[in-house]
């Protein structure tokens, strides 16, 4: 595979943050921020207000007007906006009644939105199967790359942030290398080091070497020519299944974000069984992690 010869330099004109106006999300607000400031983008503050659940008895729906939980989520949003971590930012409110990935979703396609950034609580086991992740299912379906920040991911000051330790974690797939320019980008934007890692598990340590030499041949491909006058890129393989041997790598490193591509809700693979990868990675992680839909 042959490297590619420049760089893509992201625009992120319009970024989305969606809120519960919770810990939770609002953990993430601070990454909101310092991406807003470092591109100049305008931020979009999206809240959805849960549709009624259906009565037995159907009755008159109350006019969204009176209805008390949208008056409540209005006032919660307009003081959001107003709040003085925010308030510097260019910045506007929506909200809107529905299911929160149907609302993320819309909001996506009528305001341009680049990128989102959400918090996440990092459900495991039968709870997160019986009521999902709205995180997962946001990152699975959104037509653009989304920044999910776990609850391990550390705390950030949005004027003084930057990301100058980049992880890309790829298995070589056509969806995984969609997330590519995107790591390289924030690479060059930030000088950082960005390590390109691959993880295979289960090889017999007899051809550990000669599969570690191959495979840091297709990794080294992946640089551009001209990587090193912006950022110090340089490769990893290792021998473990690729949840555990990222959040491993990304430990060591200090990683300051991951990112890695996702596949789609309709994909046949392991990656979308409901312990996925990426979404065990979010979970555990002390950054947050930027995935892009292949």
């Amino acid at each position: 595979m042959a490297a590619p010869a420049v760089s893509l330099r992201l625009t992120l004109k319009n970024i989305l943050f969606p809120t519960d106006f919770t810990s939770i999300s609002e953990s993430a607000l601070p990454y909101a921020l310092a991406l807003a400031r470092l591109y100049g983008s305008k931020l979009f503050v999206t809240h959805a207000v849960a549709p009624e659940t259906p009565l037995a008895i159907p009755l008159e729906p109350i006019p969204i007007e009176m209805d008390p939980y949208w008056q409540d989520a209005r006032r919660d949003l307009a003081e959001f906006l107003e709040t003085e971590s925010i308030r510097t930012t260019a910045r506007e409110g929506i909200l809107e009644q529905g299911n929160l990935r149907e609302v993320v979703e819309d909001v996506i396609e009528r305001h341009a939105i680049d990128l989102v950034v959400l918090g996440s609580h990092g459900r495991h086991g039968l709870k997160k199967l019986v009521l999902g992740s709205s995180a997962e299912e946001i990152f699975r379906s959104a037509s653009c790359p989304v920044m999910t920040v776990g609850p391990r991911a550390a705390a950030l000051d949005p004027k003084s942030a930057s990301f100058r330790q980049v992880v890309f974690a790829t298995d070589f797939s056509h969806g995984s290398l969609h997330a590519l320019p995107y790591a390289l980008s924030i690479a060059e934007e930030n000088q950082a080091e960005l390590t390109l890692a691959h993880f295979i598990p289960m090889v017999p340590s007899l051809h550990q070497e000669q599969v570690r030499d191959q495979e840091m041949k297709r990794l080294r491909g992946l640089i551009p020519v001209d990587a090193e006058d912006w950022c110090k890129p340089h490769c990893v393989v290792g021998f473990d299944f690729p949840a555990e041997g990222i959040l491993t790598l990304a430990a060591e490193q200090q990683a300051d974000l991951i990112v890695m591509g996702v596949h789609g809700r309709g994909a046949r693979s392991s990656a979308h069984l409901p312990w996925a990868i990426a979404y065990e990675v979010v979970c555990h992680a002390a950054c947050p992690v930027l995935t892009v839909r292949g």
